[in-house]
């Protein structure tokens, strides 16, 4: 037997279909169907609006606004379920290969959910506040203070506690913990004064932020020479010769130093001359060797994965890639500058040297990171 076979305990008589989700009856707090109460004559029956009875502190909607936001809500629902089967498509219909494909992958998939979510949201939302009756609660307010005997328990057991510590009547170990104690206010302004150690000036500590080693010479004012980061061997632009050829390296005489490898350490690519783009400057390359900041402008990490046939230089912690061709542009991923090019050119002997600093600070963004590049551009491309 089912519910639409329900018997109603009258001879040759059903109850009529239900609606999934409501209950046997027209009204489901009394035994009476609805048709049969409005019949009769029953009070307010003709009032109720789909067994919702009449209750004190319950306003019903009108019910033309109540159908009008019906209709409203029906259509974010229709949206929600057309968006998700959109989605269902792109998911299949999107192959992830490409840069391309993958971020037109992206845009479909995040598209379509976010408006079927914000569709489905919609529809409740609207269904709540515009078809469901208003209520009006009233809740009484009683007293917040505990009772007196309870408060006299409390402040004896507070006196007891004190009396039992012995905190009033030792005062040797009273004024010795005050006095343990007092250092701990000290102590966040040495844990904050820590967080700099490298002793520079506060006025000048953009500088440092600002600046590689790059932009100093040796003790006999040569420009620092580029060497392979590992081995420290210098490189002869003529050794370097293979397209496609990628080398990590850092500042001659700072092979060991790892806070001036954290903002120093460089990429070389080699290309061959018609590969290299308009975002490349070529003053500041040899012979198609490119030297860029090998710290990713997201958050600081190594970006040295490098694809030959694209020449896109990958970030592997968050997929920051950058056209090395081209500027080392960005071209996708959460990175918002490209890398700085490093210029380069040979020295008498044809090793690879560093003819300046980056022209912008390396790595991720900080407060004064703006001004440092608004002083690069006012000295034509130099920091």
């Amino acid at each position: 037997m089912t519910d639409n076979e329900h018997e109603t305990g009258r001879p040759g008589r059903r109850s009529p279909a239900r609606v999934i989700g409501t209950p046997l009856s027209d009204t489901p707090f009394s035994g009476t169907p609805f048709s049969e109460a409005v019949a009769s004559g029953i009070p307010d029956a003709g009032d109720v609006d789909h067994g919702v009875p009449a209750v004190p502190g319950v306003v019903p909607q009108d019910e033309r606004k109540a159908r009008r936001a019906e209709r409203i809500a029906a259509l974010c629902f229709t949206l929600a379920f057309a968006t998700l089967v959109a989605f269902l498509v792109a998911y299949v219909h999107f192959q992830v290969g490409g840069l391309s494909a993958t971020g037109a992958s992206h845009v479909a998939l995040g598209g379509t959910l976010t408006l079927a979510l914000l569709a489905l949201a919609a529809g409740i939302v609207i269904w709540v506040r515009q078809i469901m009756p208003k209520y009006e609660l009233v809740q009484q307010r009683h007293p917040m203070a505990s009772p007196e005997d309870v408060r006299a328990e409390v402040a004896a057991t507070f006196v007891r506690g004190t009396g039992e510590s012995g905190i009033v009547k030792r005062r040797l170990l009273r004024r010795t913990l005050l006095l343990a104690a007092a250092p701990l206010g000290l102590a966040p302004l040495v844990l904050l004064r820590d967080l700099d150690s490298s002793g520079v000036p506060a006025a000048q500590l953009h500088r440092r932020l600002g600046h590689t080693v790059w932009g100093e010479k040796t003790k006999d004012g040569r420009p620092l020479r580029l060497v392979v980061e590992g081995t420290g061997q210098p490189i002869r632009a003529a050794d370097f010769n293979s397209p496609g050829g990628i080398l990590s390296v850092v500042p001659q005489g700072y092979e060991h130093d790892l806070n001036v490898l954290a903002k120093a350490t460089v990429i070389l690519v080699k290309f061959r001359p018609e590969e290299l783009k308009a975002g490349t400057k070529p003053n500041w390359t040899h012979d198609g060797i490119v030297a860029y900041s090998k710290i990713c402008t997201h958050v600081g990490c190594p970006a040295a994965l490098y694809e030959q046939t694209t020449h896109h230089i990958l970030c592997p912690c968050h997929q920051s890639t950058f056209d090395a061709a081209d500027g080392a542009r960005v071209v996708f991923g959460p990175a918002a500058r490209p890398l700085p090019q490093l210029p380069i050119s040979v020295d008498e002997q044809g090793y690879l040297i560093a003819l300046g600093d980056f022209p912008a600070p390396v790595g991720p963004s900080y407060w004064e990171r703006g001004d440092a590049e608004a002083r690069a551009r006012e000295n034509g491309g130099h920091s």
